[in-house]
């Protein structure tokens, strides 16, 4: 059998979770491994990236 195709439209609710907390600013901060080293400045740094909306914030250590 073939996959299943919904043909409805998502509800406002279901399109928009998250983002409006986000918004507020209550981000969803969780640690990002993937640039550990800053070259510019020879630091460690600490990346954060929202899981909601994915905006980066950067701490050093």
């Amino acid at each position: 059998m073939g996959d299943v195709v919904r043909f409805k439209k998502p509800k406002l609710k279901e399109k928009h979770k998250g983002k409006t907390l986000c918004r507020s600013g209550f981000h969803k901060w969780a640690v990002d491994k993937s640039k550990p080293f800053s070259v510019k400045q020879g630091k460690l740094l600490t990346v954060y990236k929202c899981q909601r909306c994915g905006k980066i914030k950067t701490a050093q250590e």
